[in-house]
């Protein structure tokens, strides 16, 4: 892949933002394209209506956290091109590759973008580009996840986000 994905707005998320913020309770047993509807209902109501596809996320420590409720579905759904943050739950990392959405640890992250910028991301130098600073920054590459996840799952989530950032 020669060409980096492109993301026209980033939208940017603090620390700790767990999957019962992505899949309230009453949309848990919704069919997936009604559940997309709860997210981020608590904290960032009508969002779900201003995010766009091709958007991108930006998350801080611990995105993810919590219980096992397909919130990376539903980002999936809303059209999210990526997420990118500075610590990624395991177990929301391993749904994210399920789902097929390209979720990264990226060290800095938070400090590198603001609300509405622009992000290229690309697999080939593993960096994520701000697209109006020109601030890049180094993703931590798929295969150098934690040792919690088995050299197989790396090899999967490596392959399932190369496809998918190719297609685009």
């Amino acid at each position: 892949m020669n060409a980096p994905l492109l993301a026209p707005k980033v939208w940017k998320f603090g620390d700790n933002i767990d999957t019962d913020l992505m899949v309230p309770g009453p949309y848990l047993w919704k069919p997936p394209e009604e559940r997309v509807r709860g997210l981020f209902q608590a904290n960032r109501p009508g969002w779900v209506d201003q995010v766009r596809p091709g958007d991108a996320l930006v998350a801080g420590l611990n995105f993810g956290i919590g219980s096992s409720r397909p919130g990376a579905l539903s980002l999936r759904l809303c059209g999210l091109a990526f997420v990118l943050a500075e610590s990624i739950n395991g177990l929301f990392f391993r749904t994210a590759v399920n789902f097929g959405l390209p979720a990264f640890e990226a060290p800095g992250v938070s400090a590198a973008f603001e609300e509405g910028d622009g992000a290229e991301l690309s697999l080939q130098s593993w960096t994520a580009r701000n697209a109006r600073t020109g601030a890049t920054i180094k993703l931590t590459p798929v295969h150098e996840r934690s040792e919690e996840h088995t050299s197989e799952l790396q090899s999967l989530a490596y392959l399932v986000c190369r496809l998918l950032l190719e297609k685009k």
